[in-house]
């Protein structure tokens, strides 16, 4: 809004409006807008989250020392999503169909955790949808994102190409554009396109998910995953940059790196009150609404293949799911003392706040691997 209103309206009374052109300053404004906004109404989000009696149902097959944490306030992505979605519509360039696909994924994945969030509260229980419910619903957030980049692509704003870490000149196509020479391979070539952005969005959104059982150890990585994307955008979204390090430039790259800051900026503000000890939990619809933006600007960056990189420590944790429950199908035998893998530290004797900051080193050192690998080609 302040770019339209600003920069092109009015620039042309007042000079030094045209500040509000400059992706670096507004980039920067989204990121404190998103900040004061936890600052400002956070306290007031969290003491109604209470009135209406809100608070976390814990699982009883989890740590011992977690059931202490039952009745805190949950439910505080519905003001992370908020804070996001305003920064994004102040700062951002509302004419670049980017911004509003990358809104479309932190939304609907949003909503999908909402209901979650909403059946465990109603029912006073752990139990919100069922795995498959939530899965179909992913995948067809997915689905809907897919068509449209593709809409996107019809009008050559985005490429189905994607970039390969290590490799500057390798980039398959998605689409495998031979098969689209013959109609009769059309689904072919567009079912793979849309299972590799399901693959991405389900996976990141879940992934987040899994992360997110300690106080603040999900939102602290966020930040730093959300930081790298937006270092990330606004080196390919700057020609000189872009230049020098050789990066492909989708287009209104810089753009997205507004929607970005503006993640880096909300998981800052709730990083505040989720310190341990927390004050409230952000519940599916905040974990899966980040794990669904930070996955769709990967995708909108081309930097699909770069993301279990800058968002590793969320790899692991899925992962570890992943290998305890096949090891417990196939041999009956488990591989971690307890899944995801922040828990099995927990288990051989790491107090939360070490596990937590641990694993934030972690991050951090995964998500300045990923933005060397600029440069290694």
């Amino acid at each position: 809004m302040f770019y339209w209103l600003g920069y092109e309206h009015l620039f042309h009374y007042f000079s030094p409006f045209r500040i509000f052109q400059y992706a670096t300053f507004r980039t920067a404004m989204a990121s404190l807008t998103a900040v004061t906004i936890f600052a400002l109404f956070g306290p007031w989000f969290i003491a109604r989250l209470r009135q209406f009696q809100i608070g976390q149902h814990i699982r009883e097959e989890g740590p011992a020392s977690h059931q202490k944490k039952a009745g805190t306030p949950t439910m505080g992505g519905l003001l992370i999503c908020a804070a996001i979605v305003i920064s994004t519509l102040l700062w951002a360039n509302l004419r670049v169909p980017a911004v509003w696909v990358a809104l479309a994924g932190l939304v609907t994945y949003g909503a999908i955790g909402f209901w979650d969030d909403y059946a465990k509260v109603k029912r006073k229980r752990n139990l919100g949808l069922t795995a498959r419910q939530k899965f179909a619903l992913e995948v067809l957030a997915a689905v809907v994102i897919g068509v449209l980049l593709l809409g996107m692509n019809a009008k050559r704003l985005y490429t189905t190409e994607i970039n390969v870490p290590f490799f500057k000149d390798f980039k398959p196509d998605l689409l495998i554009h031979p098969l689209l020479n013959n109609p009769w391979t059309y689904p072919l070539a567009f079912s793979f396109f849309f299972a590799f952005v399901a693959l991405i969005l389900v996976g990141a959104s879940n992934a987040v998910n899994l992360t997110d059982g300690l106080d603040g150890l999900a939102i602290g990585l966020m930040l730093i995953a959300a930081g790298a994307m937006t270092v990330l955008a606004y080196l390919e979204g700057n020609a000189d940059f872009a230049r020098y390090l050789e990066l492909s430039r989708p287009r209104d790259a810089a753009e997205l790196a507004i929607f970005c800051a503006s993640m880096t900026g909300a998981s800052l503000g709730f990083l505040w009150y989720n310190a341990h000890p927390a004050e409230v939990f952000m519940g599916d619809v905040g974990s899966l609404a980040l794990g669904g933006g930070l996955g769709t600007v990967a995708v909108l960056l081309k930097q699909e293949l770069l993301l279990p990189f800058i968002a590793g420590v969320y790899v692991l944790e899925a992962l570890s799911v992943i290998l305890q429950v096949g090891s417990f199908k196939l041999r009956g035998k488990r591989i971690f003392k307890m899944a995801p893998l922040h828990h099995h530290f927990e288990q051989l004797g790491w107090a939360e706040s070490k596990v937590i900051i641990r694993f934030w080193i972690a991050g951090l050192l995964l998500a300045l691997f990923a933005l060397t690998t600029l440069k290694l080609r």
